[in-house]
């Protein structure tokens, strides 16, 4: 008997989770059928592909060189599925984005907007992540796009660089700072409040570490994990905030002052898997996206050749 589809998948999760009975909740199976199932197709491979010996259930030897394979064909069948449904024409279809939280403060709404002017039957399955599981995501064809910041990449994917993202001092009308046209120093920004996003997030790196660079030390009075939060923050009280000047565009409750000197540009790419089915609609997002930062951009935050 050669192994079925279905035997691949209860693999995959009593692999993912060392325990039949989970596994079996996960499958919407009794753990009986989901045991016999195993066993079928131990006997189809002619190996044990599970120790079952100890308090986990683990993969053996050949169970572990077995696995990439099982995961790579559901994995392809998914993509011809894919492939099938497809329309060229992009009448319909779908489309598996997730971006950093940068992104969906300024950029998923007008790309949103931009697909479904252009293409209204593509679905768009919108997921925001860190970029650090974006990227797994892509290898493990849960996704079919991903908008992050520019590598080093892991192996199997590719970039196509959309733009630079630059970031400076944000404030609200309240603040002191409303207004101002001339560059802040590092010391001023020092003796500034600040509301900044958590030590978690990229953004947050990136200017912990041009701070300490230039061995300047913030004054945090708000730590948040949504830049949403930090931009109604910045409005309602003296706090500034430090954020991609994109977020102010076409915002008059919010202002820009840049930094001198200036936090080194960030660029900002589109992630896709080299290997693989890339559907129309990925094919069209990609070509929107770069259309929407040649020609909607500011010039200091010009469009990249990818």
């Amino acid at each position: 008997m050669a192994p079925e589809l279905r035997h691949l998948r209860y693999l995959l999760a009593v692999a993912e989770h060392g325990n039949f009975t989970r596994a079996a909740e996960e499958l919407h199976i009794s753990q009986p059928t989901l045991s016999q199932q195993i066993r079928q197709l131990e006997r189809a491979i002619g190996v044990p592909l599970l120790d079952r010996g100890g308090r986990t259930v683990r993969l053996t030897d050949a169970g572990a060189a077995y696995l990439p394979y099982a995961r790579r064909t559901l994995q392809d069948l998914a993509a011809a599925e894919r492939a099938v449904h497809d329309v060229t024409d992009l009448s319909r279809g779908t489309l598996r984005l997730a971006v950093t939280p940068t992104f969906t403060a300024y950029l998923v709404g007008p790309l949103t907007a931009l697909l479904h002017a252009r293409h209204p039957g593509i679905t768009l399955y919108l997921r925001e992540l860190p970029q650090d599981r974006i990227e797994p995501a892509l290898l493990a064809d849960e996704l079919d796009l991903g908008i992050a910041f520019h590598g080093p990449h892991l192996p199997g994917l590719s970039a196509t660089d959309l733009f630079t993202e630059r970031l400076s001092l944000v404030v609200g009308g309240l603040h002191a700072h409303a207004g101002r046209t001339g560059a802040l120093s590092l010391d001023e920004l020092a003796a500034t409040r600040l509301a900044l996003l958590g030590g978690d997030f990229a953004t947050r790196v990136h200017i912990d570490a041009h701070l300490s660079r230039h061995a300047v030390r913030p004054d945090v009075a708000v730590e948040a994990t949504s830049i949403n939060a930090l931009t109604e923050i910045v409005r309602h009280t003296p706090l500034a905030t430090v954020l991609p000047d994109a977020l102010a565009r076409d915002r008059p409750d919010l202002h820009t002052v840049p930094l001198d000197p200036a936090l080194p540009d960030r660029t900002v790419t589109l992630l896709h898997r080299e290997s693989g089915y890339r559907s129309a609609a990925a094919r069209a997002f990609t070509g929107l996206a770069r259309e929407w930062a040649q020609t909607q951009l500011p010039p200091h935050e010009h469009q990249l050749k990818g």
